[in-house]
């Protein structure tokens, strides 16, 4: 694709990049881009694909004095396949076509549809002024247009087959245009966009391109992923080689590395045609490893033959391999009927720590050769393993395979660590000491010194693994952090506040401009945060989440949660142990124990660095804490 402009434009995602989309642009998307950015004055910014809360038009067009438009591309080729509208009993439109088979069927990608939903959504959800200010002037609903472009097919025949949606919507061709191939031939501007021909409008305010631009900015988490994955000589080397023994164990604080390095090892084993098993203990947490490892460009690696699991769903397929369907299922039959929590979650605990590893090994020694084996097994979050497990694991390593396991003590939120003494690991197969990686590459150096001091002050009993701040970033202060402390005196008030938190991040970050999809909020447990997610839908906020009200819910919403969705992030703490995020809302509501404040170092170490900044509030109304918090760079005290 050839784009040619002098003058600066802001592009998002930028030319440079586009090569490199999740979602490649279709032949037509390219063609309108070109003619977006040739004709178009430099003060219109142009987004790309934006992540709209969870909605993804094709193009967003956006001036701070005109206006926003929306456009919806299809290179549909209307003879190729029959179009047509029949209307419903009500005597509504609706877009239908036949296949190659003769089979009729309603189309759901019906683009007029589409581009009304967007506007729509953008004057009542993302830019609420315009709707505030539409009730006593209609006429700022102009702010916004929307157009179609159909690359494929005669503008006639276009406006021939979408004149009944143009009737039902009451669409002025001013604001709504609809164009077909011969405007994108033509490089007719003021066909596709008649918009673009004014300097100014008065009813466009910066404040309303302000607001939007939050919800269409690209994620960070989005051009993350198309980043290469950057490792360091020792980690490299990890990366690259095996020991004598194929039995590899590696300890380092958050931040070091360490989940790099089993990514970067499973996408190196797999272009070398090895099989692969990588296994967590999050449900949640495998999406993130093989994000990592699709970035780990490597010659013929071969991600999706990796087998990518947490640890209880591999555990259920070897049932599941031998057979033993019905013996798995009679576990969790024991759960049947159970009404109090504490005696669920006994019974729970019970099967996922016990039972159901016992089951797994008895049917691996009666029927070995039914159940699949790697020359590989990868272990991310070792810390949360017990010793059964990994020797459970073990069992199913090829002769002369490879081990790898990963761990940070301070991570511990199961307390599990004292398992793995040097004693107890003699027949785990390990030889030699622990490989160690001390230096710090994505935690914020401006975090390190709370981080340690909040260890040193409330986990004296713990065994701390205390990141080291990497010297290049110490020199130069290219990733600043912005840190706020928010103590709030009423329990009662912590979900509003902190969803207000929430909503307020965007702002709080300028002169940043933050994507709302990489804003990640966390609480200690699942009641807190269905009240916070239902708070931010009341506010208009989609959320993925990890949250339910019970054992299966849960796990559904767990197993469906990454972070490329484009939506604002939510999770439990244990839930999201293993990941970072550069934008993030903590809310803390109690510290009963050890672990409760083990949990609260575990969060915010979860801080990345970004290189145009990093932002973490914490909410809370936990007293223990607050002399803490008012050694934050900003400390705020709510007595409600």
């Amino acid at each position: 694709m050839t784009l040619m402009k002098t003058q600066t434009r802001f592009i998002s995602p930028a030319l440079n990049e586009l090569s490199s989309l999740r979602t490649p642009l279709t032949w037509g998307e390219q063609k309108v881009l070109e003619l977006f950015h040739e004709k178009l004055s430099p003060n219109w910014e142009i987004y790309i694909q934006p992540h709209l809360n969870g909605l993804r038009p094709d193009f967003v067009l956006l001036n701070p004095r005109v206006g926003i438009a929306v456009f919806e591309v299809k290179d549909w080729n209307l003879d190729a396949m029959p179009y047509r509208v029949k209307f419903s009993k009500t005597g509504l439109p609706e877009l239908w076509a036949t296949s190659k088979t003769g089979k009729d069927f309603p189309v759901k990608d019906n683009p007029i549809e589409k581009v009304m939903q967007y506007k729509e959504s953008l004057v009542n959800l993302y830019c609420p002024r315009i709707a505030n200010k539409a009730v006593a002037n209609y006429q700022y609903k102009a702010v916004i247009t929307a157009g179609v472009i159909m690359t494929k097919a005669p503008t006639q025949k276009v406006k021939n087959l979408f004149q009944p949606f143009v009737e039902d919507f009451k669409l002025n061709e001013k604001y709504y245009p609809i164009v077909g191939q011969e405007a994108l031939e033509q490089k007719d501007i003021k066909a596709v966009f008649p918009s673009a021909r004014w300097n100014s409008s008065k009813l466009m305010e910066p404040q309303l391109a302000k607001d939007l631009r939050h919800w269409l900015i690209e994620p960070n988490i989005a051009k993350t992923q198309r980043q290469p994955l950057e490792l360091n000589k020792k980690q490299k080397e990890l990366v690259n080689s095996r020991t004598d023994t194929g039995f590899r164990r590696i300890k380092g604080s958050a931040g070091s590395g360490k989940s790099l390095v089993l990514a970067g090892r499973a996408a190196q084993l797999s272009a070398e045609g090895k099989d692969v098993l990588v296994v967590s203990y999050n449900i949640t947490l495998w999406h993130y490893l093989r994000d990592l490892a699709v970035r780990h460009q490597v010659p013929g690696q071969k991600i999706n033959n990796v087998v990518w699991c947490h640890f209880h769903e591999w555990c259920k397929q070897v049932c599941y391999d031998v057979g033993w369907q019905n013996k798995y299922r009679e576990l969790w039959k024991q759960l049947e009927g159970i009404q109090d929590q504490k005696e669920y979650q006994e019974i729970l605990t019970k099967i996922l720590e016990v039972e159901l590893v016992q089951l797994t090994k008895q049917a691996i020694n009666q029927n070995l050769e039914s159940v699949p084996t790697f020359d590989a097994i990868l272990v991310d979050e070792g810390q949360d393993y017990n010793l059964d497990w990994w020797n459970t694991l073990r069992q199913v390593c090829r002769e002369d395979g490879e081990m790898l396991l990963v761990a940070d003590e301070t991570q511990d939120l199961y307390q599990r660590t004292q398992a793995w003494t040097e004693e107890s690991m003699n027949g785990a197969g390990f030889r030699g000491d622990w490989v160690r990686l001390d230096t710090c590459y994505r935690t914020p150096n401006q975090l390190i010194p709370s981080l340690q001091q909040f260890a040193e002050t409330y986990l004296e009993n713990s065994v701390i693994n205390l990141p080291e701040p990497e010297t290049a970033q110490t020199e130069i202060n290219v990733a600043p952090v912005k840190m706020r402390w928010i103590q709030v005196d009423n329990q009662k008030d912590i979900t509003s506040i902190t969803t207000k938190a929430v909503l307020k991040m965007p702002v709080w970050s300028e002169p940043d401009t933050l994507s709302y999809s990489d804003i990640v909020l966390l609480t200690q447990d699942h009641p807190s945060g269905l009240k916070c997610v239902e708070m931010l839908k009341q506010n208009r906020v989609k959320v993925a989440h990890v949250f339910g009200k019970n054992h299966e819910e849960k796990k559904g919403r767990k197993l469906e949660f990454y972070m490329g969705d484009a939506r604002v992030k939510a999770a439990t703490i244990h839930s999201f142990k293993g990941w970072e995020s550069s934008a993030m809302v903590i809310q803390i509501n109690r510290v009963d124990s050890e672990q409760d404040l083990a949990t609260i170092y575990v969060a915010i170490s979860r801080l990345k660095r970004q290189i145009n900044g990093s932002y973490l509030t914490v909410v809370c109304s936990a007293p223990e804490l607050e002399d803490f918090g008012q050694t934050w760079e900003q400390f705020e005290k709510i007595n409600v």
